[in-house]
This record gives structure tokens, sequence and C-alpha cells, in this order.
């Protein structure tokens, strides 16, 4: 199934290899500007060789490096997919990971859990002065 002397679109790639859910979700990160091959933004219909550089942004400003090292045009196992890349993204640091865990506590609890009721908007009325 892996070929490397053929060259496979960059959107179906990043879905075989595993690094995106689906190939919507890569065409739209590839639309988006998150991924550059080779230090320059693509499309997503651009043609990957073995031996390109990608860059992916990740979420909270992380950066993900990855080698091709492989091409597949068609789903294989997970096991067989992270052997068409290498990833050369460094580890995450201790003082960072305490930093995502803190901002990810923060965020839920910014999220309200429901749309006020009819008792909770009539509170709020009433605090506005309304």
């Amino acid at each position: 199934m892996t070929r490397g002397d053929i060259a496979v679109r960059l959107d179906l790639w990043l879905d075989v290899a595993c690094l995106y859910k689906t190939r919507s979700e890569a065409h739209k990160a590839c639309e988006g500007g998150k991924v550059e091959v080779n230090g320059q933004r693509c499309k997503a219909h651009r043609l990957l060789r073995v031996g390109d550089h990608i860059q992916l942004s990740r979420p909270y400003g992380r950066k993900q490096t990855v080698i091709v090292l492989g091409l597949a045009e068609r789903h294989i196992a997970k096991a067989e997919a992270r052997a068409l890349y290498d990833d050369t993204t460094p580890p995450i640091s201790e003082e960072e990971r305490a930093l995502r865990r803190l901002e990810r506590v923060y965020r839920a609890t910014l999220q309200r859990t429901h749309a006020p009721d009819k008792r909770e908007r009539r509170a709020l009325r009433k605090l506005k002065g309304r």
C-alpha cells in the first residue's frame, strides 16, 4: 500500500497518517493556514513527497514537526500509519504541562452549564434593575 515513488495529496496523507481525524478536518487545517510544508503555507491539493518537512499548528500555540517517510493513498492500520512519518517535535516540559492543566481547569469553570430558566431570568432582570 505504501509507495515511495509517487506523490499524494496533502489532506489525504494527513488523514491516512492519523494526524487529523478526517480528511475534511485536514482540508480545513490546510485552507486555514495551519499546515506548512518545507516552510511554506500550502493548500490541501499540494502533492506531498517523501522527505518533505511538515509543521502543524496545534491548540495552545503548539507546533508539531513531522518528516514524511512514506506515502499511502488508502487507510491503513494505525500502527502502520505511524511508520509513514517521523515526529521530530520536542516533548513538552513539565512546566508547560502544568500550565496547560491550569488553562483547561480555567476554561471549564467559564463554561455555562445551561441556559437560565424562567426563575433565573427573573432574578437576572431584578439584579439589572429592569
